[in-house]
């Protein structure tokens, strides 16, 4: 089974076709990150215009460099939410259209669960069940993995997710967007022992993640720096993104031991587009090897929205029997738990 993938959630536009026997065919990403940096954030009518000026020419780019024709297409699979709604609205009414003209199912794709089933497209993929750490721009959610659409939210934030945070302290610090890769560079010149920053809910019992303390602590630090110094210095910049950094580096660290110890899963995924960091990387696969278990991650490329997860997770959809009909509907929110086979 051949199945074309399309994303156009938030800022890229993702295309890729994944074959049910031989894998990964061809996958092509546009992002749309110049177009949005000098607003430090994505302006949703600009993205959504984006990814109509470019979702046809990158299916004929993946069809023709993948040698398939239209004829060879079983089905085609869009991510019809979360995300901004007009973004999601072009992904949808493009992948239908396409369905509907080729003859073929149209296979509807929760975009968190494109992320989760990430590292499913590598050489050596987790076996489920297992624990999931959820990172994005929009997303912080730990989740029970026991098999293909049974999900279990067992945190989430209740605020900024960990990538929104990254972009907001970015912003204050005069870092670039998007924030996470930002401060994460500007934090390899930084003192990590200047500033200690606060590990929030930690001290509270459960699962669940809060960033919007730690974002407030962060601005208070600057204002406090700017006060005293007179301004905002390069080395103060990385100290305190730092400082920033390890917080939350920490934090997740921690969620995901306390969550472990709780469901005594053995297997650890870690997706999204914070899943790139170096620095949560290496502290999981530290901790979590301390405790016996694995830790699995998708490639940099799949860590952020891309065309492959989607036909990946469409993939499985069609060979459980799924489709859905030809009219357009698309979710800006959709909790992963109401996910559901059939």
């Amino acid at each position: 089974m051949k199945v074309l993938g399309i994303e156009t959630s938030c800022d890229e536009t993702g295309i890729a076709l994944y074959d049910s026997d031989t894998g990964l065919l061809g996958h092509v990403l546009y992002s749309q990150i110049e177009l949005h940096q000098d607003y430090g954030g994505v302006v949703p009518e600009l993205a959504s215009r984006d990814h109509v000026r470019k979702i046809i020419p990158l299916i004929r780019q993946v069809l023709e460099e993948s040698g398939v024709t239209k004829q060879d297409i079983d089905a085609v699979a869009y991510t019809a939410g979360p995300g901004l709604v007009g973004a999601l609205l072009v992904g949808a009414s493009v992948g239908k259209s396409i369905a509907y003209g080729w003859g073929v199912p149209a296979i509807p794709v929760h975009h968190m669960e494109g992320h989760l089933l990430a590292p499913m497209l590598e050489d050596n993929p987790p076996e489920m069940p297992f624990l999931a750490l959820l990172v994005s721009g929009g997303h912080t959610q730990l989740i029970g993995v026991d098999n293909y659409s049974e999900y279990t939210i067992l945190g989430e934030s209740l605020d900024d997710a960990a990538g929104e945070a990254f972009d907001k302290a970015a912003k204050m610090l005069g870092l670039d967007y998007p924030g996470g890769p930002a401060i994460a560079k500007a934090a390899q010149q930084g003192d990590d022992s200047r500033f200690t920053f606060p590990r929030p809910m930690i001290g509270k019992p459960g699962l669940n993640f809060s960033f919007s303390g730690l974002k407030t602590y962060c601005m208070n630090t600057i204002d406090d720096c700017v006060e005293s110094e007179g301004e905002l210095t390069e080395k103060t910049r990385s100290d305190i993104a730092c400082a920033f950094q390890t917080a939350v580096v920490d934090t997740l660290t921690m969620k995901c031991k306390r969550a472990i110890k709780q469901t005594d899963y053995k297997r650890l995924v870690i997706a999204g587009g914070v899943s790139a960091n170096t620095l949560l990387r290496e502290k999981l696969k530290n901790v979590m090897g301390g405790m016996g278990v694995e830790v699995y991650y998708p490639r940099l490329e799949f860590c952020t929205d891309n065309g492959a997860m989607i036909a990946f997770a469409g993939c499985q959809r069609l060979l459980a029997g799924e489709s859905s009909d030809y009219s357009i509907q698309v979710k800006a929110r959709w909790p992963l738990d109401q996910l559901k086979s059939g």
